[in-house]
C-alpha cells in the first residue's frame, strides 16, 4: 500500500498512527489547504478505499472521525459533502503552504521544476515494483475519472505523493510535497477546463511509461512536459 508518508505539521511518525486516524488527517489537510472546499462531494467509500489503498472500513471510520469534526456531513441516501475546517486545526498543517503564498508563481514554479526535476530522476532509478504497480492502478482509476474533478484532485495528490516517495530520500519528498501545494485552488479550476483532466491522466500515464524505462532522462522529460503544463494553466487561471 502507498499512502502519504507525511502531512505537514504531523507530531509523531505516521507509522504509529491507527490507519483510519491517517486516512482522516490526509482528508482534513486537504480541507485546510483548498484542495476539498465546502460543498464539495467526497468519492463513495469504495471509490476513496481503493485510491487510498485501504479498506472501507478504515475509510467509513476516518469519515466518523470528521463528522465528529463537524468538517463533512454525511446524509442517508446522499454524497458525503464537505462542510470546511470546522473547529478542528491541524496546527503547522498549513504553515508551509502560508510561506508560499508570500512567493510568486513564477518563482515557486521554478523552485518545484528544480526539486522535482531530482526527484523523478532519483526515482527513475530506484522506484519498486509495488510502486510501479501502484501508479499503474492509479492511472486506471483516473481514466474513469473524466468528469469527477473532486475525485481526481484526490488521486492526483496519491499520484504525486507516491511518486515522490519512490526517489528513496524523504527530505527531498517533504520539499516538492510543499512546492505542490502551492496555489491549490486554482489549480482545482483548472481541473474544471474541458479536457484537462484527460490531459494530465496522459501525462501521468507518459511519466509511468518513462519510469517503467529505468531512463531518468526520460522519465525527467516527460515530468518536465507535466510540469510545464501545469505552470501555464495555473498561470492561466490565475490570470498572470
Amino acid at each position: 500500500m502507498e499512502l502519504i508518508d507525511r502531512i505537514p505539521g504531523q507530531k509523531a511518525p505516521l507509522g504509529k498512527q491507527a490507519l483510519k486516524d491517517q486516512i482522516s488527517d490526509k482528508i482534513a489537510y486537504m480541507i485546510h489547504s483548498g484542495l476539498l472546499r465546502p460543498g464539495d462531494e467526497l468519492p463513495s467509500e469504495r471509490q476513496l478505499a481503493s485510491t487510498l489503498g485501504v479498506s472501507r472500513e478504515t475509510v467509513r471510520a476516518a469519515i466518523g472521525t470528521l463528522q465528529e469534526r463537524r468538517m463533512i456531513e454525511v446524509s442517508q441516501g446522499a454524497r458525503t459533502r464537505v462542510l470546511g475546517t470546522g473547529s478542528f486545526r491541524l496546527h503547522e498543517s498549513v504553515s508551509a503552504l502560508k510561506d508560499l503564498r508570500h512567493r510568486s508563481l513564477q518563482e515557486v514554479a521554478e523552485a518545484r521544476a528544480a526539486v522535482e526535476v531530482q526527484v523523478i530522476h532519483l526515482a527513475a532509478r530506484r522506484i519498486s515494483a509495488a510502486q510501479l504497480q501502484r501508479l499503474e492502478a492509479l492511472i486506471r482509476e483516473q481514466e474513469t475519472m473524466l468528469d469527477d474533478p473532486v475525485r481526481f484532485q484526490i488521486s492526483d495528490q496519491e499520484f504525486h505523493s507516491t511518486l515522490y516517495r519512490a526517489c528513496g530520500n524523504n527530505l527531498l519528498a517533504d520539499v516538492v510535497s510543499d512546492f505542490y501545494g502551492y496555489a491549490l485552488e486554482f489549480r482545482r479550476r483548472v481541473l474544471l477546463r474541458k479536457g484537462a483532466i484527460g490531459r494530465s491522466v496522459k501525462e501521468h500515464r507518459a511519466i509511468l511509461e518513462a519510469l517503467k524505462t529505468r531512463q531518468p532522462e526520460l522519465a525527467v522529460q516527460a515530468m518536465q512536459r507535466h510540469l510545464d503544463q501545469v505552470r501555464k494553466t495555473t498561470q492561466d487561471e490565475m490570470g498572470y
